[in-house]
């Protein structure tokens, strides 16, 4: 399976960093995490396109998650591609019934299929297995596990892992245990009093126990910016002990269904 990073940044926006959004792809099906502002065009980039992404899976509903959903919608439509498939938390159906009130021309443009998922839940979404965790946050969300449709593989054993927006905790811990891919919120250095959002240390200090090959820190806020060697440290000295790197947009990931990754 293949990963690339679309947006690695947050709701406060930088030059370099799109809202969060991530791509996962197996030989012929893609699938979008998230869908903040800047992902479309980041996604425009790929090989893929828009065109060739006809589900996306939401961790949560704030909008630097959500705010090129509508986007994506309207250059499906104009790209003459028929159907989007949306799946989140609950209040997804919600969400998007609101937002096409707000835009009335949208609605039934493409065929529309909202799913809502819940913590516990493992299901499909274009051509993964997928499991969910609860998060703890402002708002309720959802962590993913992912493992390729037809691995025979749990998707809560598949080698990739997302936390969403979250602070750290030991339910995360246990949930990613044994991936070798986690991409983790940690949007502040230490010295800013934080909640919602692990700093490195408290990362560090939830992951000492879990296995997890390599951990890519993403959601940074612009006070990380000239401090990613400081944040990879402080998360190695808090006790975790996989391979710690700081994600970047446009990083993409060649990963093994059973063994290591491979960046580019």
């Amino acid at each position: 399976m293949r990963l690339t990073v679309l947006g690695s940044g947050s709701a406060m926006a930088v030059p370099d960093r799109a809202q969060t959004g991530l791509l996962l792809e197996t030989d012929d099906r893609a699938l979008l995490v998230d869908c903040g502002s800047g992902v479309l065009g980041r996604l425009a980039g790929t090989d893929v396109g828009y065109e060739g992404v006809g589900t996306v899976l939401l961790t949560h509903h704030h909008l630097d998650h959500v705010s090129d959903l509508l986007a994506l919608l309207k250059a499906r439509w104009l790209a003459g591609q028929e159907h989007l498939e949306v799946l989140g938390p609950p209040g997804t159906k919600s969400l998007l019934d609101g937002l096409l009130d707000v835009h009335e021309y949208l609605d039934g443009r493409v065929d529309l299929a909202v799913r809502e998922v819940t913590p516990g839940d493992d299901f499909s979404a274009g051509g993964f297995d997928v499991a969910a965790a609860d998060t703890r946050h402002s708002l309720p969300g959802h962590a993913y596990r992912f493992a390729p449709t037809g691995a025979e593989l749990a998707p809560r054993d598949g080698p990739v892992a997302f936390s969403g927006d979250t602070e750290a905790f030991d339910g995360i811990a246990r949930f990613v245990d044994g991936a070798s891919v986690l991409l983790h919120d940690c949007s502040f250095p230490d010295d800013v009093d934080v909640s919602n959002h692990p700093t490195p240390t408290a990362l560090g200090r939830s992951l000492a126990d879990a296995d997890v090959g390599r951990l890519y820190l993403t959601h940074l806020y612009p006070h990380t910016r000239g401090r990613e060697d400081e944040m990879v440290d402080a998360v190695a000295a808090a006790g975790f002990t996989g391979t710690v790197e700081t994600a970047r947009d446009g990083l993409r990931l060649s990963i093994p269904v059973d063994g290591e990754s491979e960046s580019g």
